[in-house]
């Protein structure tokens, strides 16, 4: 005949149970029941009030030691992805726009227009700074890129030959008579020498009468000659020459 399956159990799991029911047995046989349940009553309580207790002591160790829980740094590492490729991006733009500055530059001869300041970041702003600080560095570099375009194009506006207005100009100088030596007209005449002032060819046209008019090209500076000056001047001989007109008057 076999054993019972319950004999080859090493373990008693019930055994609590077994020893609370045997000793309740026997205080029935004894007649103290009741002091059995007010004990076993008192007992839960002050199991119940241990296990408030513990947990109790459990939330204050939480509380008095909060570095001993582990952070989730999942958020603050895609924050930093996300930083370094907005910055990544602001680099790219800022250079496409130098590009593209002095594309403009280069087309149009003149110097590039000046970039509106971005607005102040608010201070409250200041504990997290999305671009890493690196709005001043590149605030001073566009304005000394700019400052430098601006003497470039100083340079090279000063560098250019200044482009100098001039006139050619026929002047009909018409003598008192027929016997006037028209040579020696001429003659005093391109002895008058003034800064900006150039003879060129003459020569003699009939007015009538037998009478000859000497018609004298001439080109002038119009900022360092006036053609009134020269008229008098020519005027002044005053033996040989009656009277001086403009016949022609053209810019160069």
């Amino acid at each position: 005949m076999s054993a019972h399956p319950l004999l080859h159990d090493s373990v008693w799991l019930h055994q609590r149970k077994y020893e609370d029911a045997e000793a309740f047995y026997q205080c029935v046989v004894a007649g103290t029941s009741a002091n059995v349940s007010s004990q076993a009553s008192t007992g839960g309580k002050s199991s119940l009030i241990n296990e408030i207790t513990q947990a109790r002591q459990q939330i204050q160790l939480a509380l008095n030691n909060p570095g001993s829980v582990t952070m989730d740094t999942t958020r603050i590492d895609a924050l930093e992805r996300d930083n370094k490729e907005l910055r990544k991006v602001t680099n790219d733009l800022r250079n496409l726009v130098i590009k593209l500055e002095n594309r403009i530059v280069a087309l149009e001869g003149g110097k590039p227009t000046s970039q509106s300041k971005p607005a102040p970041a608010d201070d409250d702003d200041d504990d997290f700074d999305l671009f890493g600080g690196d709005d001043e560095d590149a605030e001073a570099e566009l304005e000394a890129l700019k400052q430098k375009r601006v003497a470039d194009y100083k340079e090279k506006k000063a560098a250019k030959p200044k482009v100098i207005a001039k006139s050619n100009v026929v002047l009909d100088v018409k003598p008192w008579d027929d016997e006037t030596d028209m040579k020696e007209v001429e003659k005093q005449v391109r002895t008058i020498e003034i800064d900006g002032l150039k003879w060129g060819a003459s020569k003699l046209a009939p007015v009538g009468y037998g009478i000859m008019k000497l018609q004298i090209c001439c080109i002038v500076e119009d900022d360092k000659v006036s053609i009134d000056d020269l008229v008098e001047k020519i005027t002044d001989f005053e033996d040989l020459v009656q009277s001086v007109d403009i016949a022609a008057f053209n810019k160069v």
